[in-house]
């Protein structure tokens, strides 16, 4: 099976970084085009600058008035044709850095939606963050240097062609010193490489910190658990401090040899020319030209290295950006069809019924949740659905139809009715009706603006009941044909429990629907109750006859209480 971003956009390997980046180029190929065209013809028009310099300054040593007005008016039309290719240059440098950071975004987060719950059991929230903080931008600085750097290159070939046409031994010199000064910085690139990618490392693992200090700071207030994290904070802070230094050092470095090197040719060509100027070889405007060139040929050296400096912070970015597209998922599905009916897990015996209310009492809390996953298609097992074997049928039809809502889901930010509502096609009606079959009512008349009102981020300013009942009027509304509740009720009071047990029994009347729960207000209002020990079906059938007839359920539903 191709993964998602291949099937998407038609790239042929994902497993390494530099086959990501040539698949970012080859994408927006002409894009590219255009922007090394523009560059080309931005730095070659710069380069032409120094020569009608030359010329205009010799026609003021030989007092030719008409020539000096010539090479006036050709360096006014140079000017006018430099600042549109300039303007250009800068519009597609945007274009190709946009594309390509956010193709990154997009393949990221397809690949993040076809994983699902795969995802956080492989990569830490601060790595899939940081490719959205750091990661893309890097990847669009590599696509947005590249124009420059081949113009750069053409440039430079082109300044030395007219010095070796001008001046044989001053063109040998600039050929051969720009090839040897990009030998020199080639040293600096793989210590820059490796501890670029150490920063990346530890600015994930903080990200990873910061989310989960955020996401558990109530916790850690009751515990009193804040100077603790705090100090944890800190210290890999400083980590992540101390590998940008050593960074910065290598870059420091680099930085230098941009100016040293390109003055160090500078100086030698200038000094060269000034002995031949004095010998008769080449005119005053030639030794102008010459100076101007020198000087020239800082910015194509200055991003020559740039170049080698973005593409290495660049393969360091796609690298993690690999790392993710990379993951295949735990599941699959096929290309089967099912009519639905009968939802069975072989290996536990749960059988559940179409149209009934079943629920799922377990010993222990991890054997009902692996039995809701194996439903759900969330993991392996050998599941039927009416017949069919659940692995043969897409995973969008298993998504459609089959939903398992848990408490590990999360409010997203926005507005509230759209959170609740995802695909914004129910009535007023049926979305008072999901509200009051959650025992949710209380919670929008308590807000300001109602349904209307923002939800900040993970819903924190709601309490643990109150983002549970919202999720649960979230997985009404869905209203899907196989319904599977974990603990729907786990951090509500108990009067809103026997409530939400009476009215979902009621909401889902005549729907497929499985509830994972040891509460016996719950239980009591389902139709049909599968008691699950070891992982196995021990006993079943209504939540009073196990009751009276299963020791085992007893004290699993009433706690060890009579």
């Amino acid at each position: 099976m191709r993964s998602l971003p291949e099937a998407e956009f038609g790239m042929p390997d994902i497993r390494s970084p530099f086959r990501y980046l040539w698949w970012n180029a080859r994408v927006q190929a002409l894009s590219l085009l255009g922007g090394i065209g523009f560059a080309t013809a931005w730095w070659l028009l710069q380069a032409l600058v120094p020569a009608v310099l030359g010329k205009g300054i010799d026609a003021v040593t030989a007092k030719d008035t008409d020539a000096l007005l010539t090479w006036s008016a050709i360096m006014l039309v140079i000017g006018i044709l430099q600042a549109f290719t300039g303007i250009m240059r800068h519009r597609m440098a945007v274009y190709n850095w946009l594309a390509a950071a956010y193709r990154t975004v997009q393949v990221t987060a397809r690949q993040a939606a076809r994983l699902g719950a795969t995802l956080p059991k492989r990569v830490s929230t601060g790595e899939v963050v940081s490719v959205g903080n750091s990661d893309i931008s890097h990847i669009g600085n590599s696509m947005e240097i590249l124009p420059r750097g081949a113009g750069s290159v053409v440039a430079i070939i082109a300044v030395t062609v007219i010095l070796i046409s001008t001046s044989l031994p001053l063109g040998l010199l600039v050929m051969f010193g720009v090839p040897l000064m990009a030998v020199a910085i080639g040293p600096l690139l793989k210590p820059l490489h490796r501890r670029q990618k150490t920063q990346r490392d530890l600015m994930g693992e903080l990200s990873t910190r910061s989310a989960d200090i955020v996401a558990g700071l109530r916790v850690l207030r009751g515990i009193g658990g804040e100077q603790v994290f705090a100090a944890r904070y800190r210290e890999e802070s400083q980590r992540v401090r101390d590998a940008g230094v050593n960074v910065s050092r290598v870059e420091s470095v680099l930085e230098g040899a941009q100016i040293l090197l390109p003055g160090v040719l500078i100086a030698v060509v200038t000094g060269i020319g000034a002995s031949f100027a004095i010998g008769g070889e080449i005119t005053a405007g030639q030794l102008v030209a010459f100076y101007g060139y020198a000087v020239f040929l800082i910015g194509p050296m200055r991003t020559l290295t740039e170049l080698a400096d973005k593409l290495t912070k660049g393969h360091v970015a796609a690298r993690r950006v690999v790392r993710i597209l990379s993951i295949e998922p735990e599941v699959s599905g096929g290309i089967g069809t099912s009519a639905g009916g009968v939802l069975r897990d072989s290996y536990s015996g749960v059988t559940v019924q179409p149209g009934v209310l079943t629920a799922i009492a377990a010993a222990l809390p991890e054997d009902a949740i692996a039995i809701a996953d194996r439903l759900g298609r969330y993991a392996d097992g050998d599941v039927t659905f009416g017949g069919a074997d659940l692995a043969t049928l897409p995973m969008a039809e298993i998504r459609a139809r089959i939903l398992v809502a848990d408490n590990a889901a999360r409010l997203f930010t926005g507005r509230l009715r759209d959170e609740l509502d995802v695909r914004g096609d129910s009535s007023g009606e049926r979305v008072e009706q999901a509200l009051y079959a959650a025992c949710a009512e209380d919670i929008i008349e308590a807000l300001p603006d109602g349904l209307d009102a923002l939800v900040a981020e993970a819903g924190r300013e709601f309490s643990g009941g109150q983002q549970q009942r919202l999720r649960l009027v979230r997985a009404l509304l869905a209203d899907p044909e196989v319904l599977i509740l974990v603990e729907p009720t786990s951090a509500v009071d108990a009067h809103s429990e026997a409530r939400i047990g009476e009215r979902l029994a009621k909401a889902r009347v005549g729907k497929t629907t499985l509830v994972c729960t040891t509460s016996p207000l719950v239980l009591d209002r389902t139709d049909h109750v599968i008691y699950v020990e070891n992982g196995r079906v021990l006993a079943e059938g209504t939540h009073r006859d196990l009751l009276a007839t299963s020791p085992e359920y007893t004290t699993t539903v009433t706690r060890g209480e009579d």
